[in-house]
Protein backbone atom coordinates (compact mmCIF):
# COMPACT_ATOMS: atom_id res chain seq x y z
CA UNK A 1 0.00 0.00 0.00
CA UNK A 2 1.51 3.32 -1.05
CA UNK A 3 1.82 6.30 1.30
CA UNK A 4 -1.24 8.07 -0.10
CA UNK A 5 -3.41 4.98 0.36
CA UNK A 6 -2.04 4.42 3.88
CA UNK A 7 -2.86 7.99 4.86
CA UNK A 8 -6.36 7.72 3.45
CA UNK A 9 -6.88 4.31 5.07
CA UNK A 10 -5.83 5.61 8.49
CA UNK A 11 -8.11 8.63 8.10
CA UNK A 12 -11.09 6.38 7.36
CA UNK A 13 -10.13 4.05 10.22
CA UNK A 14 -10.13 7.01 12.62
CA UNK A 15 -13.54 8.12 11.36
CA UNK A 16 -14.90 4.62 12.05
CA UNK A 17 -13.41 4.62 15.56
CA UNK A 18 -14.87 8.05 16.34
CA UNK A 19 -18.36 7.00 15.27
CA UNK A 20 -18.28 3.69 17.12
CA UNK A 21 -17.24 5.53 20.27
CA UNK A 22 -20.03 8.07 19.74
CA UNK A 23 -22.72 5.51 18.94
CA UNK A 24 -22.24 3.45 22.13
CA UNK A 25 -22.76 5.37 25.37
CA UNK A 26 -22.13 3.79 28.76
CA UNK A 27 -25.55 3.77 30.44
CA UNK A 28 -27.33 1.46 32.86
CA UNK A 29 -26.73 -1.50 33.00
CA UNK A 30 -23.11 -0.35 32.62
CA UNK A 31 -21.51 -3.81 32.57
CA UNK A 32 -22.90 -4.86 29.21
CA UNK A 33 -22.16 -1.51 27.55
CA UNK A 34 -18.61 -1.55 28.93
CA UNK A 35 -18.18 -5.09 27.63
CA UNK A 36 -19.44 -4.10 24.16
CA UNK A 37 -17.18 -1.06 24.04
CA UNK A 38 -14.16 -2.94 25.41
CA UNK A 39 -14.01 -5.26 22.43
CA UNK A 40 -15.03 -2.65 19.88
CA UNK A 41 -12.29 -0.23 20.93
CA UNK A 42 -9.60 -2.81 21.70
CA UNK A 43 -7.85 -2.13 18.41
CA UNK A 44 -8.14 -3.82 15.05
CA UNK A 45 -7.50 -2.85 11.47
CA UNK A 46 -11.14 -1.90 10.68
CA UNK A 47 -10.75 -3.62 7.33
CA UNK A 48 -14.43 -4.29 6.72
CA UNK A 49 -15.80 -0.82 7.53
CA UNK A 50 -12.99 0.84 5.58
CA UNK A 51 -13.79 -1.39 2.60
CA UNK A 52 -17.46 -0.41 2.89
CA UNK A 53 -16.62 3.30 2.97
CA UNK A 54 -14.11 3.05 0.14
CA UNK A 55 -16.52 1.11 -2.07
CA UNK A 56 -19.32 3.58 -1.47
CA UNK A 57 -17.20 6.67 -2.06
CA UNK A 58 -15.46 5.49 -5.24
CA UNK A 59 -18.95 4.87 -6.64
CA UNK A 60 -20.20 8.33 -5.74
CA UNK A 61 -21.70 8.17 -2.23
CA UNK A 62 -20.51 10.30 0.66
CA UNK A 63 -18.78 9.11 3.83
CA UNK A 64 -21.71 10.49 5.81
CA UNK A 65 -24.14 8.25 3.92
CA UNK A 66 -22.17 5.03 4.51
CA UNK A 67 -20.61 5.53 7.96
CA UNK A 68 -23.52 4.14 10.06
CA UNK A 69 -23.50 0.95 7.98
CA UNK A 70 -19.70 0.74 8.14
CA UNK A 71 -19.78 1.04 11.94
CA UNK A 72 -22.56 -1.58 12.13
CA UNK A 73 -20.48 -4.02 10.07
CA UNK A 74 -17.59 -3.61 12.51
CA UNK A 75 -20.01 -4.27 15.39
CA UNK A 76 -21.12 -7.50 13.71
CA UNK A 77 -17.51 -8.54 13.16
CA UNK A 78 -16.70 -7.74 16.80
CA UNK A 79 -19.70 -9.77 17.97
CA UNK A 80 -18.44 -12.77 16.01
CA UNK A 81 -14.99 -12.43 17.64
CA UNK A 82 -16.40 -12.19 21.18
CA UNK A 83 -18.38 -15.39 20.67
CA UNK A 84 -15.60 -17.10 18.70
CA UNK A 85 -13.21 -16.64 21.64
CA UNK A 86 -15.55 -18.21 24.22
CA UNK A 87 -14.51 -21.48 25.92
CA UNK A 88 -17.37 -23.30 24.16
CA UNK A 89 -16.03 -22.16 20.77
CA UNK A 90 -12.31 -21.55 20.09
CA UNK A 91 -11.43 -20.85 23.74
CA UNK A 92 -8.84 -18.10 23.31
CA UNK A 93 -7.42 -15.86 26.03
CA UNK A 94 -6.18 -13.08 23.74
CA UNK A 95 -7.60 -10.99 20.93
CA UNK A 96 -5.81 -8.04 19.33
CA UNK A 97 -3.08 -8.42 21.94
CA UNK A 98 -5.44 -7.94 24.89
CA UNK A 99 -7.36 -10.36 27.15
CA UNK A 100 -10.51 -11.59 25.43
CA UNK A 101 -13.88 -10.27 26.49
CA UNK A 102 -14.86 -13.24 28.62
CA UNK A 103 -11.52 -13.08 30.45
CA UNK A 104 -12.27 -9.50 31.50
CA UNK A 105 -16.04 -9.53 32.01
CA UNK A 106 -16.88 -13.23 32.47
CA UNK A 107 -18.54 -15.65 30.08
CA UNK A 108 -22.14 -14.61 30.78
CA UNK A 109 -21.52 -10.93 30.13
CA UNK A 110 -19.45 -11.72 27.04
CA UNK A 111 -22.29 -13.79 25.57
CA UNK A 112 -24.78 -11.02 26.29
CA UNK A 113 -22.46 -8.31 24.94
CA UNK A 114 -22.18 -10.24 21.68
CA UNK A 115 -25.94 -10.64 21.53
CA UNK A 116 -26.35 -6.92 22.27
CA UNK A 117 -24.05 -5.94 19.42
CA UNK A 118 -25.95 -8.20 17.04
CA UNK A 119 -29.16 -6.28 17.69
CA UNK A 120 -27.57 -2.87 18.28
CA UNK A 121 -25.79 -2.78 14.91
CA UNK A 122 -28.85 -2.85 12.59
CA UNK A 123 -30.51 -0.27 14.83
CA UNK A 124 -27.57 2.04 14.06
CA UNK A 125 -28.21 1.55 10.33
CA UNK A 126 -31.89 2.41 10.79
CA UNK A 127 -31.48 5.33 13.20
CA UNK A 128 -28.29 6.99 11.97
CA UNK A 129 -28.34 6.69 8.17
CA UNK A 130 -28.91 10.05 6.50
CA UNK A 131 -32.33 10.83 5.06
CA UNK A 132 -30.63 11.28 1.66
CA UNK A 133 -30.43 7.46 1.52
CA UNK A 134 -33.77 6.09 0.37
CA UNK A 135 -35.71 3.77 2.75
CA UNK A 136 -35.72 1.00 0.13
CA UNK A 137 -31.91 1.25 -0.06
CA UNK A 138 -31.66 0.91 3.72
CA UNK A 139 -33.89 -2.17 3.55
CA UNK A 140 -31.56 -3.72 0.96
CA UNK A 141 -28.56 -3.05 3.22
CA UNK A 142 -30.37 -4.54 6.22
CA UNK A 143 -31.17 -7.64 4.17
CA UNK A 144 -27.45 -8.00 3.34
CA UNK A 145 -26.61 -7.52 7.03
CA UNK A 146 -29.06 -10.15 8.32
CA UNK A 147 -27.99 -12.68 5.69
CA UNK A 148 -24.31 -12.26 6.61
CA UNK A 149 -25.06 -12.36 10.35
CA UNK A 150 -27.33 -15.39 10.33
CA UNK A 151 -27.51 -18.97 9.20
CA UNK A 152 -26.90 -17.82 5.61
CA UNK A 153 -23.58 -16.39 6.76
CA UNK A 154 -21.18 -16.60 9.68
CA UNK A 155 -23.30 -18.94 11.82
CA UNK A 156 -23.13 -21.68 9.19
CA UNK A 157 -19.40 -21.13 8.80
CA UNK A 158 -18.86 -21.39 12.54
CA UNK A 159 -20.98 -24.52 13.07
CA UNK A 160 -19.32 -26.39 10.19
CA UNK A 161 -15.92 -25.27 11.51
CA UNK A 162 -16.74 -26.67 14.98
CA UNK A 163 -18.26 -29.88 13.59
CA UNK A 164 -15.15 -30.44 11.45
CA UNK A 165 -12.64 -30.44 14.31
CA UNK A 166 -10.63 -33.66 14.66
CA UNK A 167 -12.07 -34.90 11.35
CA UNK A 168 -10.70 -35.34 7.86
CA UNK A 169 -12.77 -33.07 5.64
CA UNK A 170 -12.94 -32.39 1.92
CA UNK A 171 -11.65 -29.28 0.17
CA UNK A 172 -15.27 -28.41 -0.57
CA UNK A 173 -16.11 -28.40 3.14
CA UNK A 174 -13.04 -26.32 3.95
CA UNK A 175 -13.96 -23.81 1.24
CA UNK A 176 -17.50 -23.68 2.66
CA UNK A 177 -16.08 -22.72 6.06
CA UNK A 178 -13.90 -20.01 4.54
CA UNK A 179 -16.74 -18.67 2.44
CA UNK A 180 -19.31 -18.47 5.23
CA UNK A 181 -17.12 -17.72 8.24
CA UNK A 182 -14.84 -15.16 6.59
CA UNK A 183 -15.70 -14.09 3.05
CA UNK A 184 -19.34 -13.31 3.79
CA UNK A 185 -18.44 -10.34 6.00
CA UNK A 186 -16.14 -8.92 3.33
CA UNK A 187 -18.95 -9.36 0.81
CA UNK A 188 -21.29 -7.57 3.21
CA UNK A 189 -18.85 -4.66 3.39
CA UNK A 190 -18.40 -4.06 -0.33
CA UNK A 191 -21.97 -4.92 -1.29
CA UNK A 192 -23.39 -2.53 1.32
CA UNK A 193 -21.14 0.25 0.12
CA UNK A 194 -22.11 -0.43 -3.48
CA UNK A 195 -25.83 -0.56 -2.69
CA UNK A 196 -25.77 2.76 -0.82
CA UNK A 197 -23.93 4.29 -3.78
CA UNK A 198 -26.57 2.99 -6.20
CA UNK A 199 -24.27 0.58 -8.05
CA UNK A 200 -25.57 -1.30 -11.05
CA UNK A 201 -25.79 -5.09 -11.18
CA UNK A 202 -22.50 -5.49 -13.04
CA UNK A 203 -20.63 -3.42 -10.45
CA UNK A 204 -22.26 -5.35 -7.62
CA UNK A 205 -21.35 -8.67 -9.22
CA UNK A 206 -17.72 -7.64 -9.80
CA UNK A 207 -17.27 -6.34 -6.26
CA UNK A 208 -18.83 -9.50 -4.84
CA UNK A 209 -16.29 -11.63 -6.74
CA UNK A 210 -13.49 -9.38 -5.51
CA UNK A 211 -14.62 -9.81 -1.90
CA UNK A 212 -14.90 -13.57 -2.31
CA UNK A 213 -11.35 -13.94 -3.62
CA UNK A 214 -10.03 -11.55 -0.98
CA UNK A 215 -11.94 -13.25 1.83
CA UNK A 216 -10.55 -16.67 0.99
CA UNK A 217 -7.02 -15.31 0.65
CA UNK A 218 -7.42 -13.50 3.98
CA UNK A 219 -8.41 -16.73 5.75
CA UNK A 220 -5.59 -18.76 4.22
CA UNK A 221 -3.17 -16.03 5.31
CA UNK A 222 -4.64 -16.30 8.82
CA UNK A 223 -3.97 -20.06 8.70
CA UNK A 224 -0.38 -19.37 7.64
CA UNK A 225 0.14 -16.89 10.48
CA UNK A 226 -1.21 -19.44 12.96
CA UNK A 227 1.84 -21.62 12.28
CA UNK A 228 4.47 -18.97 11.53
CA UNK A 229 3.74 -15.93 13.75
CA UNK A 230 3.95 -15.07 17.45
CA UNK A 231 1.33 -13.79 19.90
CA UNK A 232 2.90 -10.34 19.69
CA UNK A 233 2.64 -10.33 15.89
CA UNK A 234 -0.95 -11.52 15.51
CA UNK A 235 -2.50 -10.49 18.83
CA UNK A 236 -3.99 -13.91 19.53
CA UNK A 237 -2.69 -17.30 20.58
CA UNK A 238 -0.77 -18.98 17.72
CA UNK A 239 -1.00 -22.71 17.10
CA UNK A 240 -4.71 -22.87 18.02
CA UNK A 241 -5.69 -24.62 14.79
CA UNK A 242 -3.10 -27.34 15.29
CA UNK A 243 -4.06 -27.87 18.92
CA UNK A 244 -7.75 -28.08 18.03
CA UNK A 245 -6.91 -30.44 15.13
CA UNK A 246 -8.67 -28.18 12.65
CA UNK A 247 -8.36 -28.65 8.92
CA UNK A 248 -6.80 -25.64 7.21
CA UNK A 249 -5.10 -25.04 3.90
CA UNK A 250 -1.79 -25.44 5.73
CA UNK A 251 -2.69 -28.78 7.29
CA UNK A 252 -4.32 -30.02 4.10
CA UNK A 253 -1.73 -28.90 1.53
CA UNK A 254 1.36 -27.81 3.45
CA UNK A 255 2.74 -24.32 4.04
CA UNK A 256 4.23 -23.74 0.58
CA UNK A 257 1.09 -24.75 -1.29
CA UNK A 258 -1.10 -22.71 1.06
CA UNK A 259 1.04 -19.66 0.33
CA UNK A 260 0.79 -20.34 -3.40
CA UNK A 261 -3.01 -20.65 -3.24
CA UNK A 262 -3.38 -17.45 -1.22
CA UNK A 263 -1.18 -15.50 -3.63
CA UNK A 264 -3.19 -16.85 -6.57
CA UNK A 265 -6.41 -15.61 -4.94
CA UNK A 266 -4.82 -12.20 -4.30
CA UNK A 267 -3.96 -11.97 -7.98
CA UNK A 268 -7.53 -12.90 -8.91
CA UNK A 269 -8.90 -10.20 -6.59
CA UNK A 270 -6.67 -7.53 -8.14
CA UNK A 271 -7.55 -8.74 -11.64
CA UNK A 272 -11.25 -8.18 -10.89
CA UNK A 273 -10.59 -4.57 -9.94
CA UNK A 274 -8.21 -3.84 -12.80
CA UNK A 275 -10.20 -5.54 -15.56
CA UNK A 276 -13.41 -3.75 -14.55
CA UNK A 277 -11.81 -0.33 -14.12
CA UNK A 278 -12.61 -0.17 -10.40
CA UNK A 279 -10.06 2.42 -9.31
CA UNK A 280 -9.19 2.18 -5.63
CA UNK A 281 -5.69 2.37 -4.20
CA UNK A 282 -7.07 1.25 -0.84
CA UNK A 283 -8.74 -1.93 -2.16
CA UNK A 284 -5.67 -2.77 -4.23
CA UNK A 285 -3.46 -1.92 -1.26
CA UNK A 286 -5.17 -4.23 1.22
CA UNK A 287 -4.79 -7.12 -1.20
CA UNK A 288 -1.13 -6.30 -1.78
CA UNK A 289 -0.60 -6.16 1.99
CA UNK A 290 -1.64 -9.82 2.26
CA UNK A 291 0.65 -10.75 -0.63
CA UNK A 292 3.56 -8.95 1.02
CA UNK A 293 2.83 -10.65 4.35
CA UNK A 294 2.67 -14.10 2.75
CA UNK A 295 6.01 -13.61 1.02
CA UNK A 296 7.61 -12.77 4.36
CA UNK A 297 6.29 -15.91 6.09
CA UNK A 298 8.56 -18.90 6.43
Amino acid sequence: MNDFAKEKYNKLKNIVDEHIDKYIEIVYPESVYKSMKYSLLAGGKRLRPVMAIETATILGASIEQIIPTAAAIEMLHCQSLIHDDLPCMDNDDFRRGKPTNHKVFGESTAVLAGDALLSFAPKIIIDKTQSSVKPETILKVLNEFFMAAGVDGIISGQIVDIDSEKKKISKETLDFIYEYKTARLFKLAVRSGAIIAGANEKQLEDLTKFAQYYGHAFQIYDDILDVTATLEEIGKTPGKDINAEKSTYVSMYGLDEAKKQALFLCDKACDILNSNNIKSEILIGIVEKISEGINKCS
